[in-house]
């Protein structure tokens, strides 16, 4: 069975993040604090010998991923890939608005106002299905959705990885935190994915390990 270990980080801190903005697929440059988010996953990661960065093909992804890089020793034989199907969920018409806002409109389906209680109370793939009701042009993504685009990015990666190699994957908070909910739920505790923080995973050929979720410590 072929193993690969791979270090999924979040991007950085955005604008949209320090403003508390809906931001899935829409997108807004790393802050000063995003930027030393990434320093600080690079520096933690800098002794590991990856095969292979994946990224998503959001700005702020690609450009966490690129500093990650220029603190690995290694970066001149690492092959570099973006693929959208590692995007955050897609949003629709909330992109952009704010998020509590958000919450508010899409909690009143099951008479929430917040976003921890529609999570703690319905769960991760039911408020994307949520979501994508509230969505008054239907172009959400469902969590059906949501899960077939990013099955598909793990078949992409497990095609251009092979058995005992270390990969950097950058991605994004909610995709993460899914993941993790997915595969070992014991592990999230409710508590948002922190930007640049790093989970381990160990992906094989028809399943995914969580080996740690969220850390900001060494690795």
């Amino acid at each position: 069975m072929t193993k690969v270990t791979a270090y999924m980080v979040r991007h950085g801190q955005t604008y949209l993040n320090l403003y508390n903005k809906v931001q899935g697929w829409i997108d807004s440059p790393l802050t000063k604090k995003g930027i030393q988010d990434a320093e600080s996953a690079g520096k933690r990661l800098s002794k590991i010998n990856f095969a292979a960065s994946f990224t998503s093909d959001s700005g702020r992804a690609i450009d966490t991923g690129k500093i990650i890089m220029k603190a690995n020793p290694h970066n001149m034989n690492i092959v570099s890939y973006q693929y959208p199907e590692l995007r955050e969920q897609f949003h629709g018409y909330f992109e952009g608005n704010d998020l509590n806002q958000m919450w508010q409109f899409v909690g009143a389906q099951v008479q929430e106002t917040t976003e921890k209680e529609v999570l703690t109370n319905f769960g991760l793939e039911r408020a994307r299905d949520l979501i994508h009701k509230a969505d008054l042009y239907n172009n959400a993504e469902n969590n059906q959705m949501f899960w077939e685009r990013l099955d598909h990015g793990f078949d992409k990666i497990r095609e251009n990885t092979h058995d005992g190699e270390d990969i950097l994957i950058v991605s994004h908070g909610m995709t993460i935190r899914s993941i993790v909910d997915r595969y070992a739920p014991k592990l999230d505790l409710g508590v948002a994915t922190k930007n640049g923080s790093v989970t381990k995973l160990i992906i094989t050929d028809d399943d995914i390990q969580v080996e740690y979720f969220n850390n900001l410590g060494e690795v």
